[in-house]
C-alpha cells in the first residue's frame, strides 16, 4: 500500500484509510442500506486484514458510537496506527448533539485517549455541524487543541469541514483538513489546491459517495490522482470489500491512474 505524507505534519498515511463508522454505529447513517454491528471477532479479522494490505490509516470519532471503545480493544499493533479521531459531535440516545466549548474539547480528548488505550492522539478533527465558520469565530475548540498539542496528547489537528470558507480557513491555520470530493461533487476542489500550494495534509471523505458511486474505479482515479490530497477513508465491514479497495488503490497508482 503506497503511503503519502500528511502535508508537513511528519505523519506518513497510507493512500487508502480506513473508516470505522460501522463497526460502532448503525443508527442515523446514511449508507444505501442497513447492517448489524459486527462481533467482536469479526472486527478484529477486519482489522488484522487491513494491517496485512498494508493500511496503517484508521479513522474514528466519539460520533461513531462504540468505535473508539472496540478499537482500542481489538486493534493488533495498536501503536504501529495512525489513528484519527475528532471532537465536537456526541451521539446520544439515537441523535447528535454538538459541543465545541474548550471543557468539553479537553474531555473529548481526554476521553478519547482511554478508549483508544493511547499516550497520544495521532490525528484530531473538529467534527463541523455545518456552521464552519461560527465554530472558527465563536468557539473555543482550536485554541483547545493547540493547547492539547503543546502538551504533546495530540500530534496535529484540522478540522472535517462542511464549507469551502471553513476548509479554506483551516488550511491556512491548522495541520491538515478533512474535505469532500467525489465525481459528483467536486465543491472543495479550491480547499484541496490551497493545501497543495502550502504542503498542508488533505484527507478526503465521501469520496466513494457513502457507498453510492457507481464506477468505484473511476471514483478511485478521480480521488487519488487530485495533487493535494494525501488519504481518502472508506469504511467498509466487509472483507472482500476491503481487499478489492486496498487491490484498487494499489493499481490506480501503480500506473499512474489508469486502471
Amino acid at each position: 500500500m503506497n503511503k503519502r505524507m500528511l502535508g508537513n505534519s511528519g505523519i506518513e498515511v497510507s493512500v487508502l484509510g480506513l473508516g470505522t463508522v460501522k463497526i460502532g454505529r448503525n443508527q442515523q447513517v446514511k449508507y444505501p442500506s442497513g447492517f448489524e454491528l459486527p462481533e467482536d471477532a469479526e472486527v478484529q479479522a477486519l482489522f488484522e486484514l487491513a494491517q496485512s494490505l498494508g493500511i496503517n490509516f484508521i479513522d474514528t470519532a466519539p460520533a461513531y458510537g462504540s468505535s473508539e471503545q472496540r478499537i482500542g480493544q481489538l486493534l493488533p499493533n495498536r501503536h504501529d496506527c495512525v489513528l484519527m479521531s475528532k471532537v465536537g459531535e456526541i451521539f446520544e440516545n439515537g441523535e447528535s448533539r454538538f459541543d465545541f466549548s474548550e471543557a468539553h474539547t479537553r474531555n473529548s480528548v481526554e476521553q478519547s485517549l482511554r478508549r483508544l488505550k493511547r499516550d497520544m492522539l495521532d490525528i484530531v478533527l473538529v467534527h463541523s455541524d455545518g456552521n464552519d465558520m461560527d465554530i472558527i469565530n465563536n468557539e473555543g475548540v482550536f485554541e483547545a487543541l493547540e493547547a492539547l498539542k503543546q502538551k504533546g496528547l495530540i500530534r496535529a489537528f484540522g478540522m472535517s469541514t462542511k464549507t469551502v470558507e471553513g476548509g479554506l480557513w483551516t488550511v491556512n491555520h491548522c495541520d491538515l483538513v478533512m474535505a469532500t470530493f467525489n465525481l459528483e461533487d467536486e465543491n472543495d476542489k479550491p480547499i484541496i489546491e490551497l493545501a497543495a500550494t502550502l504542503n498542508k495534509g488533505v484527507v478526503i471523505k465521501k469520496g466513494l459517495q457513502s457507498g453510492h458511486a457507481q464506477s468505484i474505479d473511476t471514483a478511485f482515479r478521480h480521488v487519488l490522482n487530485q495533487p493535494g490530497v494525501s488519504s481518502m477513508i472508506v469504511g467498509t465491514i466487509n472483507p472482500g470489500h476491503l481487499r478489492s479497495n486496498a487491490e484498487l488503490a494499489d493499481a490506480v497508482l501503480a500506473d499512474g491512474g489508469n486502471a
